[in-house]
């Protein structure tokens, strides 16, 4: 059974009250959505109320989940619609960011990775992104979601996660390559 798979009917017995199921989807996504989450606010104190209330809701909501997207990305986007709400909250941030759509011709993300063979490099390299950028490489290369998924997870056009992915990973290359 795949992951998204065993993700749908774990939350199908989350709907039916399942203490269980909701513990096991808890423990499957705390700590990437914990990332996710604090890599945007910088905050862990924040951070671990975003994902008790995203957790929360997920478990109140998971009667609702229409099945439009896959339930880590429904579970992604509303952490990231939480996260913002806070953030509004407590007027610390501004989310508008401009970036113009391009077409994505940059090197295979497997390529970039394969620029550097110490972790730590990568690390480093991904420390000096944007935030914006740091959060869909992070959402595209290490948790696996599609464009279209990352799109709906921070809420943005298609184009606008190309366009960030891209830079992303311009920035990545010199910075990998300015370390040889």
């Amino acid at each position: 059974m795949a992951q998204a798979d065993r993700d749908q009917s774990l939350l199908e017995q989350v709907a039916c009250g399942d203490k269980a199921a909701m513990h096991t989807l808890y423990e499957r996504y705390h700590d990437t959505l914990f990332a996710f989450i604090c890599l945007r606010c910088n905050d862990e104190a924040m951070t671990r109320d975003i994902v008790h209330d995203t957790m929360l809701a997920v478990w109140r909501g998971a009667s609702r989940f229409n099945q439009g997207s896959s339930v880590k990305t429904w579970i992604f986007a509303i952490g990231r619609n939480k996260m913002v709400d806070q953030i509004r909250k407590s007027s610390q941030i501004s989310f508008v960011e401009q970036v113009p759509d391009v077409v994505d011709d940059s090197p295979n993300p497997d390529l970039v990775i394969e620029a550097s063979q110490n972790a730590f490099q990568v690390h480093e390299c991904l420390s000096k992104l944007t935030k914006t950028q740091c959060a869909v490489i992070r959402l595209a290369f290490f948790d696996n979601m599609t464009y279209e998924e990352i799109a709906l997870v921070e809420n943005i056009p298609v184009g606008t996660v190309k366009s960030r992915i891209f830079h992303a990973k311009k920035a990545l290359m010199h910075y990998l390559g300015s370390r040889s």
